[in-house]
């Protein structure tokens, strides 16, 4: 993207929510829009609705492309989102084909995990790393990885799902048909989860904390009750850490990043993670991977589907 002249719109769909914002040739935001889903009743709706946001964000600027991420299985070679989520009729959805044709420009479409590794690998945390692995713990585990430079896609553009790697053969039950996957052990529904378990027989300021705030039990209070040396929340913390540091090393060994990028809701509880999470993974490698990564939060926030989607068209 060196030429000043050149625009992109990067386009963010979630189960709720549709954000879409006009970038420049030097990855700035130059105008935004965020609207809900609901009362979109089919998929042409939706679509109907971004080909519309995609015209106000623009203003009349010329745009060169448009950057989808989309929740759910995507076909990013042909553009086709192929298993759907909350949305309405959103399997197979030739999204590139559709809105391509009514826009007259270049679609690209990739899932939203995969764009937010792009995202944080052109503009983030990951930017100057030549091998990077993203990684967002939240209420399943999402990863996209980034080798010699190129996002890894795969055959069937399938690539990454980290999450659903199993770590625990006779573990519980995951919506994916498989026992004991990784995001079963180390995402924030995880710890919520492990916490709830031994609240049943044990006194923990976790379910405090909770119900002063006046919000069910989540991750984010084990983090606080943590904070206090809590005995339930330390024992839960601990058994997260050993797990996502497990899943990170396969990954290490794997890929042989130099970088890995944590986002999600888990890595807000900074301090309290980062530096036993690098311990424990530095534990878990083999002699030789010491010394040869390093794992940092994420750094593009909430935007990160916006600017990952853009970044496609990055040059």
């Amino acid at each position: 993207m060196q030429n000043t002249d050149r625009y992109v719109v990067g386009i963010d769909l979630g189960g709720t929510k549709i954000a879409a914002a006009l970038f420049n040739a030097d990855g700035e935001i130059l105008n935004r829009e965020r609207m809900e889903t609901a009362g979109l009743r089919t998929a042409k709706e939706v679509v109907q609705r971004m080909e519309d946001m995609i015209h106000s964000v623009s203003k009349g600027y010329p745009i060169s492309g448009v950057g989808l991420a989309s929740p759910g299985m995507v076909n990013s070679r042909d553009g086709i989102v192929l298993q759907g989520t909350n949305l309405p009729e959103w399997s197979n959805v030739p999204l590139k084909q559709w809105m391509g044709e009514a826009l007259g420009v270049d679609v690209e479409v990739v899932n939203d995990a995969n764009a937010a590794a792009w995202g944080e690998y052109i503009r983030g945390a990951g930017a100057g790393s030549g091998n990077m692995v993203y990684v967002t713990f939240s209420t399943g585990i999402g990863a996209g990885i980034v080798l010699d430079g190129k996002l890894l896609l795969g055959a069937n553009s399938f690539a990454g799902e980290l999450g659903h790697n199993i770590v625990e053969p006779d573990g519980p039950a995951c919506i994916c048909g498989n026992n004991g996957c990784w995001e079963m052990y180390a995402s924030g529904t995880a710890i919520r989860e492990a916490a709830l378990e031994l609240m049943e027989s044990r006194q923990s300021m976790i379910r405090e904390l909770a119900e002063a705030s006046g919000e069910a039990v989540s991750a984010r209070h084990v983090f606080e009750a943590h904070k206090q040396a809590d005995p339930v929340a330390i024992q839960v913390v601990d058994r997260a850490v050993h797990y996502m540091a497990l899943g990170l090393a396969n990954a290490i060994h794997t890929f042989n990043p130099d970088r890995i990028v944590i986002g999600g809701g888990v890595s807000k509880a900074g301090d309290q993670l980062f530096p036993a999470l690098r311990a424990k993974t530095d534990k878990l490698v083999m002699k030789a991977y010491q010394g040869t990564y390093e794992i940092v939060p994420a750094g593009l926030r909430d935007d990160v589907g916006l600017i990952g989607a853009a970044a496609l068209f990055h040059a």
